[in-house]
């Protein structure tokens, strides 16, 4: 997206500001859809915590895209942008049985990743299908943060307690329909991942009634200038392979499934902030910006690397920042980063901001929340009004008298 434009959002929408450019969006997801041609039944589900405005969900079910949920509140969004139950499956962690019987009665695809909740639950709706989540304990990702297919992750049912999976399915008569796994995110090594495939196929084998399996997702995209990103392609031509060769031993046609988040969104969005202040001390240059990891986590949750741009001095020469927030903490979105030249009111872009970004902002220091704006074939659309005081305030009791 060209600068003049994300100055004018600024300007009409004020700062600090999401974006989000749906072509973008398009592109990524016919990217996937066009790497598996040969699978006869492909479903992408969108991974709804990477970027959940029900605007975002209704833009994906247009694509004809499903969606990956993991909690009630997402898969309530998902329904309430317009899409039929059956395109939803519910993958939570460490939630009660309550809300996954809440889930399951609302006709969504339930995905169990834990023994005794499967008990339960078989015992209690042995009629309802049932996927599983299985941990490969393989680390497909880069980023031991964000990788949960280890041996000591909390995701998934070990794959040495399958027997224990196929003792409970005995023992209730329940339908075990889809098997499930992820790995992590950030992948690149796609041996490594399709190594984990097999151990996938391999359960597979085990469940008679399969509908669909899902290899869950964490493909790379690329966060600095000449960084790589997940070959979809060659993944395509080789799972895709294996995926049919398999159907035909099987004795059925398998709906291959993915849950890709951060694959489809992340490119799209920009995060533009305006400079408070500059700040030079005897060793840094701070540039202060009217933002904080309330609005921008991942840098100091992930030490993710977001490219940041000038908008408002291109082509000038570049000087060596730290760019900070304004909250009150150690709130560092880049050390002695080489920028174009900064001075007070000019516009920095982040990059890489539509996944995990918005969706993991809070009010730490009673900061507002930013507004939301979506490109839909260039036209901007306010998907999410800034907030006020008044939405600070909302909930909470103003009347006790002390």
């Amino acid at each position: 997206m060209n600068r003049d434009t994300l100055l004018q959002l600024v300007k009409e929408y004020g700062s600090p500001l999401y974006v989000y450019d749906t072509n973008v969006i398009e592109s990524q997801y016919k990217s996937m859809t066009d790497a598996f041609t040969t699978v006869k039944r492909l479903q992408i589900n969108y991974a709804v915590k990477a970027m959940s405005n029900i605007n975002i969900l209704k833009f994906f079910k247009k694509l004809k895209s499903g969606l990956d949920t993991v909690s009630i509140q997402e898969v309530r969004l998902g329904l309430q942008a317009g899409f039929d139950p059956k395109d939803v499956i519910f993958t939570p962690n460490g939630v009660s049985f309550e809300e996954i019987e809440m889930v399951a009665k609302m006709g969504v695809q339930i995905n169990i990743d834990n023994l005794s909740i499967l008990e339960l639950f078989g015992q209690r709706y042995p009629k309802i299908p049932v996927c599983i989540r299985i941990n490969p304990h393989i680390m497909a990702g880069g980023n031991s943060k964000i990788s949960v297919g280890h041996i000591d992750s909390k995701f998934g049912i070990s794959i040495y307690q399958v027997p224990h999976i196929k003792r409970i399915v005995d023992n209730t008569g329940m339908l075990i329909n889809g098997v499930h796994m992820h790995t992590g995110s950030d992948i690149l090594d796609i041996d490594t991942f399709l190594r984990a495939t097999e151990i996938l196929f391999d359960t597979a084998e085990q469940f008679d009634n399969l509908d669909f399996i899902d290899f869950g997702s964490g493909f790379k995209v690329p966060y600095r200038p000449g960084d790589k990103a997940t070959n979809i392609k060659e993944l395509g031509q080789k799972l895709s392979k294996r995926f049919n060769e398999f159907c035909k031993d099987y004795g059925k046609e398998l709906t291959l499934r993915f849950e890709p988040g951060k694959f489809l969104v992340s490119e799209s969005g920009y995060f533009l902030t305006s400079v408070n202040v500059i700040k030079q001390t005897t060793s840094t240059v701070f540039a202060g910006v009217d933002s904080g990891f309330n609005h921008f986590v991942r840098p100091m949750m992930y030490n993710s690397y977001h490219h940041i741009e000038n908008l408002s001095n291109p082509g000038v020469k570049e000087r060596y920042y730290s760019v900070v927030g304004y909250i009150c903490e150690a709130d560092t979105f880049a050390s002695n980063r080489r920028i174009e030249e900064i001075t007070e009111d000019d516009v920095l872009c982040f990059h890489n901001a539509g996944a995990y970004c918005f969706s993991m902002a809070s009010n730490y220091n009673s900061r507002y929340k930013p507004a939301e704006v979506m490109l839909v074939k260039d036209k901007p659309y306010l998907i999410r009004e800034r907030e006020t005081f008044g939405d600070i305030l909302k909930n909470q009791e103003l009347d006790l008298d002390f």
